[in-house]
């Protein structure tokens, strides 16, 4: 094992995406993180597409670096074992509804006096609390109800969600966060008791907007939709090229924004009187945009790219998947990269974010196959017998 967090052990008992995602990151740090799925059906994102040879690919990436067992934590049996892996666990991550490990004889207290300093990480749509609190909750309700899909989409059009669940992406990069700032506190004070984190997704994606809030309060605006035209700088917006291939521009300094003009060979919209500041580009943001819109619209993809270069211009190409992959940048960097895997020999997917350059992280493998740990951590961990293992599986317990 390597990486920042290597001795650090998580449970995860969590299923589907956004919790387990936060486990799959503190496994990208080097943490060891066993995930506990339910005999037979196991997690419900195993049955995500896409699909090949029959396989999930989707749950080889969001559980990737764990070890995974099964065990039925509804069964009596199934809490006494839960109960004999917690003392040797740092962090316990779970994702059901408020008061449902209660009601399995898992409350806190419970949890703690079997493991004083454990972290619990309770991830739900809408919080432990509140009148929603017993909501089921998924990424598009987080995104809906947190603000994100009203503001996303055209003008005169319907609201937008985006073609992949950010809302999960998001909540899980929060509860990262939360678990590493309660374990820096654990790591400063020997004698810190455990914590309880109360992750409400709704509000992870709404505090990703962040002057949303203030300036409905101070300015009494709700923001609308705008498309894809910036509406915090100007000239921001996508532009077609002549080969029909997208580009995005950006800019909010006078600086960046003189050679944006310099690279379309507009250098006497610099110092135009209207455009002088970033605040006044934006009001004249229509203008600025047909501006730029028609100078890429009469040029290709390559011209367009190679103009801003010379000028350091801020345009990208809008990638899809497979222009990522062949990218030079991407490339370098190892951006994509390949991890063992026991269906296909090796696959591609994104390497750890960020780097750490005197304790590098690696991804030791991806999300396996149900059970495919129970005879080490049953066995070797907890010393129960073939027999005992055996009887445990007949009576739908592992």
């Amino acid at each position: 094992m390597s990486g920042p967090l290597t001795g650090l052990k998580v449970l995860d008992i969590a299923t589907i995406v956004a919790a387990p995602s936060a486990a799959a990151l503190l496994a990208d740090y080097g943490a060891e993180v066993l995930k506990v799925e339910m005999p037979g059906a196991g997690d419900g994102a195993r049955g995500f597409p896409p699909f090949k040879d029959g396989k999930p690919l989707w749950w080889k990436v969001t559980n990737r670096g764990k070890k995974l067992i099964t065990l039925d934590l509804r069964k009596p049996e199934g809490i006494a074992l839960v109960k004999r892996l917690l003392p040797g666990f740092d962090v316990l991550i779970e994702n059901f509804r408020p008061g449902t490990l209660d009601k399995w004889g898992l409350p806190k207290e419970i949890l703690w006096s079997l493991q004083p300093r454990l972290v619990i990480l309770r991830a739900t749509g809408f919080g432990q609390t509140g009148p929603y609190r017993d909501r089921p909750g998924f990424a598009r309700v987080f995104e809906a109800m947190g603000g994100l899909a009203y503001i996303t989409g055209e003008p005169d059009g319907e609201p937008m969600h985006c073609g992949y669940p950010i809302g999960d992406a998001v909540g899980g990069v929060f509860g990262a966060l939360g678990l590493l700032a309660a374990l820096w506190k654990r790591a400063r004070d020997p004698g810190a008791p455990g914590e309880e984190i109360d992750l409400s997704m709704t509000e992870a994606t709404l505090k990703l907007m962040d002057v949303l809030a203030i300036e409905h309060d101070q300015l009494g605006v709700v923001r609308e939709r705008s498309g894809n035209a910036n509406q915090y700088s100007a000239p921001a917006a996508v532009y077609r090229t002549s080969d029909k291939r997208w580009v995005s521009l950006s800019g909010s300094t006078n600086a960046l924004y003189a050679n944006n003009c310099r690279a379309i060979g507009r250098p006497e919209l610099i110092d135009h009187p209207r455009f002088g500041s970033n605040a006044q580009r934006v009001e004249h943001a229509r203008e600025l945009n047909g501006v730029f819109s028609a100078w890429c619209a009469q040029h290709t993809l390559e011209e367009v790219l190679a103009a801003f270069e010379r000028a350091q211009g801020t345009i990208a190409p809008i990638y899809s998947i497979d222009q990522v992959f062949a990218d030079p940048q991407m490339r370098s960097r190892n951006a994509i990269c390949e991890v063992p895997d026991a269906d296909f020999g090796t696959v591609r997917m994104q390497s750890v974010v960020p780097r750490f350059s005197i304790d590098p992280c690696a991804i030791r493998s991806t999300g396996g196959a149900m059970g495919e740990h129970n005879e080490e951590v049953y066995g070797s961990r907890l010393g129960l017998s073939r027999e005992e293992q055996q009887r445990l599986r007949d009576a739908g317990v592992i």
